[in-house]
């Protein structure tokens, strides 16, 4: 029984580990997006793949929409970063395979966000990367993930719209959180030592 208890308690010391390194991978492309010093807005960029599952070509598996606060730092053309207060990102079903249609994760962006210059040729052809944490409800429960918005935007039409592009995004949603786990492989250890008590105990 004792050899049991241990078992136990290493699954529950590995079990946040392995909440870490797995997650749902995502992926959007298309749809346009409004740049401007007041923040960035996504609008019908289309959810590509979604953990293990990828639309067919002229597919999609749902959308994906975004929003950031208002630039804090730094200007459009060169890099800075964004504010995360008042943003959102949202992944919406359109009832795939056994998932439900409608929004599958309602979130926002924490913390700064990232808005780098990657590339800029040519006198108007510029890629920007537009990167920060994701913290949201997924299932019922909340979780916290990354994403990395790649867009593309030319500046002479900029001018006329301030729209661009997104030509791919990438997000990752770790589930479930570690807390949720210790809180489990904590009670794998209790109900362990009670069954220890309970054979040995007299």
């Amino acid at each position: 029984m004792k050899r049991i208890a241990v078992v136990l308690g290493l699954c529950a010391l590995l079990l946040p580990m392995a909440a870490w390194a797995s997650g749902i991978d995502i992926t959007n492309q298309f749809g346009t997006v409004s740049i401007t010093n007041a923040g960035i807005v996504s609008k019908g960029s289309q959810l590509r793949s979604y953990g293990g599952l990828t639309a067919l070509p002229g597919h999609a598996l749902g959308s994906v929409s975004f929003s950031t606060g208002a630039l804090t730092s730094g200007d459009i053309w060169s890099g800075g970063t964004f504010s995360s207060a008042g943003s959102s990102f949202v992944i919406t079903s359109a009832g795939f395979v056994g998932q439900p249609k409608g929004v599958i994760f309602s979130g926002a962006f924490v913390g700064p966000i990232s808005w780098t210059v990657v590339s800029h040729t040519g006198t108007y052809n510029y890629v920007f990367a537009l990167s920060g944490t994701i913290r949201g409800m997924l299932n019922g429960r909340i979780v916290t993930g990354t994403t990395t918005q790649t867009i593309l935007a030319y500046k002479n039409q900029w001018l006329l719209d301030r729209q661009g592009g997104i030509h791919l995004g990438r997000s990752n949603l770790a589930v479930p959180e570690p807390g949720t786990l210790g809180l489990l492989g904590t009670g794998l250890i209790a109900v362990a030592g009670s069954m220890r008590r309970k054979l040995f105990g007299s």
